[in-house]
């Protein structure tokens, strides 16, 4: 089953949270704190894998997790940084965006790609002594990894695209240039899929020529199948527009050929200005030579060159194959899309502090609350003073006084209420 377009859910592992500990041995006094930071969360990786054609496994599996980074222990040891989880995706998947469309990554490289960062690790105590603070009994917790949900859109990679009406001859001609073996029958849409074939012209001269099947007139607006792989030709450096120049079904070469570069000026006006070469087929039925001369000086007026072929009988074949890699030869290598996707940074004034009042109770709530309140041991003066200090520090009283609080009314930070002294 060829699968090119799938939806699923990355998230990237959470930093380990810093340790509270402190130094215990034999002869040494007072030790001092000593608690290690949390590992780094794990991150979501992708990697191209040449022996993947589709996107059928993500229709198993939508929702890919990197584990946790470790917390931190006592003597200053740091956790155990969170493993990266790789996802491996045919060459040429575009990773975009779910909400927004915006490309974030092609995938058309070697490199790996870090699509979901894991969070940082979370500080031990040890960060925390000062000469007037000796014991702190608080740390930071670890940083939440990132977390999206991406489209995976897969687009082949290939320098030729092979297009045309259905049956008009373009698996045979790819069966006989490379070794690909794509299904060849005597109707409609015997083609399902892309298939791709390595063309060997000489040695170490070689070019991938993709299939492109169900192009019809329509496709551009959903008709048969092109509207469906119409995506896999827009990287083709150059196209080879197969045309049944013997009218075998009844139909006009050159009405054929007009009808498909409207397609592709109707799906993407780019693509039609693609390189392109025009190739009669089946000129061993041709019963009819006007077809071939009146097809022939419709592409010299489009300003595409034209050869004459029977991939079935391999006339002609052998040259165009030439011709094609002297083009390509000319042609700017295959086009890898650059990201358009700008990462949200999320930051406290993203996500700034709010204060509610209902039944006489002052809730305060923000993320950079949750974080500064998740670091506090609640049992320790010295972490509870360094609570309210952090509070105030981030504008928490100053809110609170603009709402009109007064001595000894109710505050909830978190679901834990406390009373507002001056």
């Amino acid at each position: 089953m060829f699968v090119d377009i799938a939806k699923i859910f990355i998230k990237a592992g959470k930093g380990g949270d810093g340790a509270v500990a402190f130094h215990r041995e034999k002869y040494v006094a007072a030790g001092g704190p000593d608690g290690g930071d949390g590992g780094k969360g794990g991150n979501v990786v992708f990697q191209v894998d040449d022996n993947l054609a589709t996107l059928l496994d993500f229709r198993m599996k939508r929702k890919y997790v990197a584990p946790n980074g470790d917390n931190g222990t006592g003597k200053r040891s740091s956790g155990k940084d969170g493993a990266d989880i790789v996802i491996k995706v045919p060459r040429g998947t575009l990773i975009r965006d779910a909400e927004t469309g915006e490309l974030i990554h092609d995938m058309s490289g070697d490199e790996p790609f870090i699509a979901a960062k894991g969070g940082r690790g979370g500080w031990g105590n040890a960060h925390f002594a000062t000469p007037t603070r000796q014991a702190p009994r608080f740390a930071k917790p670890g940083l939440p990894g990132q977390e999206r949900m991406v489209l995976l859109e897969l687009k082949l990679i290939a320098d030729v695209g092979l297009i045309g009406f259905p049956n008009v001859g373009k698996s045979t001609l790819l069966s006989v240039i490379s070794k690909a073996r794509p299904k060849i029958a005597n109707y409609h849409f015997t083609t399902l899929v892309p298939n791709l074939g390595v063309v060997y012209v000489g040695e170490g001269e070689s070019f991938v020529a993709a299939d492109i099947p169900g192009i019809i007139e329509g496709a551009a607006e959903g008709a048969g199948l092109g509207h469906d792989f119409l995506r896999h030709i827009e990287r083709c450096r150059l196209l080879l527009h197969l045309v049944d120049v013997a009218g075998s079904e009844g139909r006009d070469p050159v009405e054929d050929l007009d009808a498909i570069n409207r397609e592709l000026q109707h799906y993407s006006p780019a693509l039609a200005q693609r390189p392109q070469i025009v190739v009669a087929n089946k000129t061993d039925i041709l019963q009819q030579p006007e077809n071939a001369q009146r097809l022939r000086a419709r592409a010299q007026e489009l300003g595409f060159a034209y050869y004459e072929i029977s991939a079935a009988a391999l006339l002609g074949v052998r040259e165009l194959v030439f011709a094609v890699w002297e083009e390509l030869k000319k042609l700017p290598p295959i086009a890898v899309y650059e990201s358009t996707f700008v990462p949200q940074e999320v930051t406290d004034e993203d996500d700034p502090i709010t204060i509610t009042v209902k039944d006489g109770i002052y809730y305060v709530t923000g993320r950079q609350v949750e974080r500064i309140f998740n670091s506090v041991n609640f049992d320790d003066y010295e972490s509870r003073m360094y609570f309210e200090r952090t509070l105030r520090k981030a504008g928490v009283f100053d809110l609170l006084e603009k709402e009109g609080i007064q001595e000894h009314d109710t505050v909830d930070v978190c679901g834990f209420e406390f009373e507002y002294v001056y």
